[in-house]
């Protein structure tokens, strides 16, 4: 009898629990697909069939070419013969019209649910989106009508085949693919992780990044001598590659490849007597001639790989030879390419507008070639704003707005590294801006640190932690908006929240304090940069503090200033703050002060929020994320009292009351602690505070053989400077007088000049400093008096640039002097943001700021080039200079302002 009731009450109970849970109580569930599926087809009914298994259901993939009626799932694009007669008009016009990748999920008659794409990664993304919810449910939707589609139409990542320093031998950029360089290349399990976290985020581009990968990848017949790779390493990369492109292809991914102009191969360059990369050499016949012939044999072997190019950099930018580079030798490689591998059409290219025209290279490509794309950086190399301006904005809507797809590239984050970042609500702004002040249809978004030490994070531990791991909330976050900018926001923090709260093992309230801890720590570098920082370039590390002259006397440091007029809102530097604070004007837009407290009020917020929060989950990341928001704290209130400090600094630079100086130490002395403070919570917890440690690096100092990378090695040079500042403050109170450094003219050292029909001239004033006009100098620096000039001729100097050869049997300096103006006849100083070549020489700080005035021109800037013993040619770029002469190596320059604009006295030696 027992039994008997034990039976009938299961009988009774089974529809009631077929009712709570769905269509998952069937236990099985066919998923129908056309007999010959596009691999993406299939690759998202595999991932649906796996999400129904995980749930209890037993799923089938059944390929067919007719399908039976009722209670399936049924995958595909809305095109497909199958679907002729059993999708009805209703659903297939909703997937017709939902447009690239876009798809429908929705049931039809017969209970049957249909997951339909517009194009086959439509019903990829459709089988993702279906999955998703069937994991958050626990059971197949009983009611459901969707229809989605992104926002960008181009959604990539970045991975740079790039070292955090030189291979011996070569340049930046230069980095064959070989197991010994890259090991990470060759391990296919860490490539199927990175492409799944990529299609779970419903990225479907990943861009390469490498200066000349061709010598690495293909072999030319005529120049067998250019591949840098031996035959083993070669076979390695033919099958890396042909996986990862095939692989990458099941998920709606496109591999970008891209690579530097002009750039050759050390093999190559050695054969032939010339540098691997020379910004201002003109184009060679035989370097396009092995770069076409490079392209066209990459295409043929890869053709559905695609191409980035960027003219700019390692090639002189802006200019006829980038539009001749991309026309003639660019282009008809890749028509060769596709020619040879006889496919009809365009191969996609993208031209990325660093360093170069691209409207006007654009404009000469596309009346013989369509399928271009342009990318530019959307914040420089950093994230400083959501509401970019000026002439930045206009070149990202001019570009928008010449007939191709322009792409925002979110690039390096030298701001950001290496602590964790994940501000939603920042990244959403920011892709807000992307669509509606740049006009752009695409991101490409970069690691949110350590770009230059793929895989792995700065993070101290046994064992390296990678990247996609440890900032998955990066990647998630720009693809989540890049699909949708416009969700809801209170929709929004409880998404976030949620997500938080299940990765820490915490409730919804505990989810979104972790997320209002990333928002408000999100703001502090992106505003610390912007107002008070030198350059939105990777040769500043933020993180690592900033000197008492670089806020006083940024000038001296090649500011950027584009950072200020269109990556920052309307505001006020340091220096302009100070000025406008002694001449009793009004201040404009954000200024220092302002920016001081808020970033101070961030950091107090986000410590609030994050120690709210008790994990249960993930317990060791998270006591990593609550460190960085000490970090970030630290930082921000050693900002805001340097800041402060500095403030009074320049106002005794208007005084010269020491009592401004002796209110300007105790905030510099709080600094310090603050700083102090901040390297107790990075000593044990990061290596390095930027990845790039290679000479490039300027901001706080030069980084070279891998110094000043950590906060540790910085405490000191603050200390030292805050020291220096207290006696020069007793120095003046005792003396009653600024003290003057001793003026020790420099001396000319024994050079002999090769370069042909080159004048010499004796540097002082009334003395002519070209030989085809009558300039001469009215003021210079009394150090440079009695230099030997070369006078050369300024209209040569503007048509072919500047070409000095010399021999000395010692090394030497050569003095070069920049007129401070920016026109098409004047030769800019070197810039990092442009050319990572600028310091190669360790020419790119100004030496002496102002230091000479020659009428009719702006004041000249004086910049140092190092050389070794022996014979050289120094090549510079097209337009008017100043070559002022050589002094020893060995003699001392001391870096200040000689003050010849007008616009006050250097005050920079209370510091150094």
């Amino acid at each position: 009898m027992r039994n008997f009731l034990l039976f009938i009450f299961s009988i009774l109970l089974i529809p009631s629990l077929a009712i709570a849970s769905g269509r998952s109580a069937a236990k099985a569930q066919n998923i129908y697909i056309s007999s010959a599926p596009s691999s993406r087809v299939k690759f998202g009914s595999e991932k649906l069939r796996t999400a129904l298994l995980t749930i209890g259901v037993n799923a089938k993939l059944i390929q067919m070419n007719r399908l039976p009626k009722g209670n399936k799932i049924v995958v595909g694009v809305y095109s497909d013969e199958v679907f002729k007669t059993i999708l009805s008009d209703s659903l297939k016009n909703k997937a017709q019209n939902a447009g690239k990748e876009g798809f429908v999920i929705a049931y039809g008659s017969h209970n049957d649910l249909f997951v339909i794409g517009a194009d086959a990664s439509g019903a990829l993304y459709a089988c993702i989106e279906l999955a998703d919810q069937i994991t958050a449910q626990g059971k197949i939707p009983t009611k459901i009508s969707l229809t989605d589609h992104p926002q960008m139409v181009m959604r990539g990542t970045c991975i740079g085949l790039q070292k955090t320093d030189y291979l011996p031998g070569h340049d930046v950029y230069e980095y064959p693919y070989t197991p010994e360089t890259f090991p990470w290349l060759y391990d296919k399990q860490l490539w199927i992780k990175y492409l799944d976290m990529m299609v779970e985020n419903r990225y479907n581009s990943l861009y390469l990044w490498n200066g000349h990968p061709f010598s690495s990848l293909v072999k030319l017949k005529d120049y067998p001598y250019a591949v840098e790779v031996d035959d083993a390493t070669f076979k390695k990369n033919e099958e890396i590659f042909r996986f990862l492109t095939t692989e990458a292809d099941k998920r709606g991914i496109w591999v970008i490849q891209m690579f530097y102009n002009i750039l050759i191969p050390k093999p190559f360059a050695d054969k032939f007597g010339m540098k691997t990369q020379d910004r201002n050499r003109p184009i060679v016949p035989v370097i396009a001639d092995y770069t076409r012939k490079s392209i066209a044999a990459f295409v043929e072997k890869y053709p559905n790989v695609g191409l980035m190019v960027a003219l700019g950099e390692a090639m002189e930018g802006v200019g006829q030879d980038d539009i001749d580079w991309f026309t003639k030798t660019i282009i008809p490689g890749v028509k060769d390419g596709l020619k040879a591998a006889g496919i009809q059409g365009e191969a996609p290219i993208v031209l990325r507008a660093h360093d170069t025209d691209a409207p006007a290279v654009m404009k000469a490509a596309l009346p013989f070639y369509k399928n271009l794309y342009t990318e530019n950086k959307f914040n420089g190399e950093a994230l400083t704003t959501y509401t970019p301006r000026g002439a930045w904005a206009e070149l990202n809507r001019k570009l928008a707005s010449i007939g191709t797809m322009n792409i925002s590239n979110v690039h390096i984050l030298a701001n950001l590294e290496p602590f964790r970042y994940g501000s939603a609500d920042f990244i959403q702004k920011s892709v807000q801006a992307m669509d509606k002040i740049y006009g752009a249809r695409g991101l490409h978004l970069y690691p949110q640190a350590s770009y230059w030490d793929w895989p792995y994070t700065a993070d101290k531990a046994q064992t390296r932690e990678l990247q996609i791991d440890r900032d998955w909330i990066w990647y998630k976050e720009w693809a989540r908006y890049a699909w949708n900018a416009n969700r809801n926001r209170p929709s929004e923090i409880d998404y976030w929240g949620e997500a938080l709260a299940k990765k820490y093992g915490t409730d919804l309230t505990g989810g979104k304090a972790i997320l209002n801890a990333y928002e408000e720590s999100g703001e502090i570098s992106p505003k610390l940069l912007r107002r008070y920082g030198i350059t939105d370039g990777n040769r500043q590390t933020l993180t690592l503090g900033m000197l008492m002259t670089q806020f006083i006397n940024p000038f001296r440091y090649g500011v950027f200033t584009l950072m200020y007029e269109s990556e920052a809102p309307e505001g006020e530097m340091i220096i302009d703050y100070a000025e406008r604070e002694w001449k009793k004007q009004g201040h404009v837009g954000e200024t220092p002060v302002q920016i001081a407290k808020e970033v101070v009020a961030h950091g107090k917020n986000a410590l609030a929020a994050i120690n709210q929060v008790s994990a249960t989950r993930d317990t060791a990341e998270f006591r990593k994320l609550k460190n960085d928001m000490y970090c970030y704290n630290a930082m921000a209130n050693f900002y805001a009292e340097k800041v402060k400090s500095a403030l009074w600094v320049l106002r005794y630079k208007y005084s010269n009351d020491v009592a401004d100086l002796e209110k300007a130490l105790p905030l510099l002395e709080s600094s310090v602690k603050h700083y102090s403070e901040l390297v107790k919570l990075t000593e044990n917890e990061y290596l390095y505070a930027n990845s790039m440690q290679t000479k490039q690096r300027k901001i706080p100092m030069r980084g070279v053989d891998q110094t000043f990378i950590h906060w540790k090695e910085m405490l000191p040079v603050f200390t030292k400077e805050l020291n220096h500042f207290k006696q020069s403050i007793d120095s003046l109170k005792h003396a009653n007088a600024a003290t003057t450094a001793k003026i020790i003219p420099y001396k000319n050292a024994e050079v002999k000049i090769l370069s042909p029909n080159i004048e010499s001239y004796r540097l002082d004033k009334g003395i002519q400093v070209f030989a085809d006009t009558m300039a001469v100098v009215k003021e210079l620096a009394e150090q440079l008096i009695g230099l030997k000039g070369l006078k050369l001729t300024r209209e040569n100097q503007i048509k072919q640039g500047t070409e000095i050869r010399f021999s000395t049997k010692t090394p030497v300096k050569l003095l070069v002097g920049y007129f401070n103006q920016k026109d098409a006849k004047t030769l800019l100083p070197p810039q990092l943001e442009i050319d990572a070549s600028a310091n190669n020489y360790g020419q790119s700080e100004i030496k002496i700021s102002n230091a000479i005035v020659v009428n009719g021109f702006a004041p000249v800037n004086v910049h140092a080039y190092s050389f070794a013993a022996g014979t050289h040619t120094l090549t510079l770029g097209k337009g008017a200079c100043l070559v002022l002469g050589f002094i020893d190596d060995q003699q001392e320059l001391r870096i200040f302002n000689a003050g010849l604009d007008g616009r006050g006295k250097d005050i920079d030696w209370l510091f150094e």
